[in-house]
């Protein structure tokens, strides 16, 4: 396993690959990487002739009260990892190196939809990971990308960015990796007491229970998003937000259901950790 620290390193060694139509596949994280992590390398294996994980915390994605500081870093375990499912490079730069002349003034944004969800609490946000994620499409070259769906926002605005921009990759989606409680993986899940952690299953118990209530037939978005609303506020959750939304617009549902394809997205602090996770639906 090769570790490379800096972008013109990177692409010389990429270049020989391109040269012979070697098939790139990039894996962006930002390190501590755990089994949902590994399902995205995994992937990209299988796909791909050559598997590039990228292991950058990304700072212009942190708000001032977030947790950048403490967010854990292991670069050594995160390589030994990658290496061991079969990845060939980390890519691991310093924010220097990203961002020379400190934040970048040309910033990558989704107008319409940066403000939404998480975006409505996390300003800034996403045109932070809009901005990282196309210079690193850029950078890698890579002819594929990998991103796991418990992100979903982060993700649909991905594969809007890719082809509003006319990006030549191709964006793949991994389904959430869960704990056998149900617990969505995380690298934050670590800030989680045993408590909340037991607590924290309040999450994905409502997004089940609102799945099979839309199995049986309810259709009223006010009562699938209070299905999930009450397993988390009856697990001492404190709720941010959940939502129904479309899932070919991103875009908030009302009223009743029809047959349209639909995903429930929920926000939730257990503690002082915040969680997301999500359940489609239809």
């Amino acid at each position: 396993m090769q570790i490379i620290k800096t972008i013109e390193s990177l692409r010389k060694t990429l270049k020989p690959y391109k040269l012979q139509d070697k098939t790139i596949g990039l894996v962006p994280t930002m390190g501590a990487l755990h089994s949902g992590h590994g399902a995205l390398i995994k992937e990209s294996v299988k796909d791909c002739d050559i598997t590039v994980v990228s292991v950058f915390l990304n700072p212009i994605q942190f708000g001032k009260n977030e947790d950048l500081d403490k967010y854990p870093a292991r670069l050594e375990a995160d390589a030994k990892l990658a290496e061991s499912l079969g990845a060939d490079y980390v890519f691991a730069p310093s924010a220097a190196e990203m961002y020379p002349d400190g934040d970048p003034t040309t910033m990558v944004r989704n107008e319409g939809l940066e403000g939404l969800y998480c975006g409505a609490y996390r300003p800034g946000h996403f045109r932070g990971v809009l901005t990282v994620v196309s210079k690193l499409f850029i950078i890698t070259g890579a002819n594929r990308a990998y991103f796991g769906e418990k992100d979903y926002q982060q993700v649909f605005l991905i594969e809007k960015m890719a082809k509003d921009l006319n990006f030549d990759i191709e964006i793949h989606r991994v389904p959430i990796v869960r704990e056998e409680s149900g617990l969505a993986l995380s690298s934050r899940n670590e800030y989680l007491s045993d408590e909340e952690k037991k607590n924290s299953l309040g999450i994905h118990e409502g997004l089940l229970k609102a799945k099979n209530a839309y199995s049986n037939g309810e259709r009223r978005v006010s009562e699938l998003r209070d299905i999930v609303l009450k397993s988390i506020l009856s697990n001492h959750g404190m709720v941010q937000y959940v939502e129904v939304v479309c899932q070919e617009t991103l875009q908030k549902c009302t009223g009743c259901l029809k047959d349209e394809k639909v995903t429930i997205l929920v926000a939730a602090f257990f503690g002082k950790t915040r969680l997301i996770d999500n359940v489609q639906i239809n």
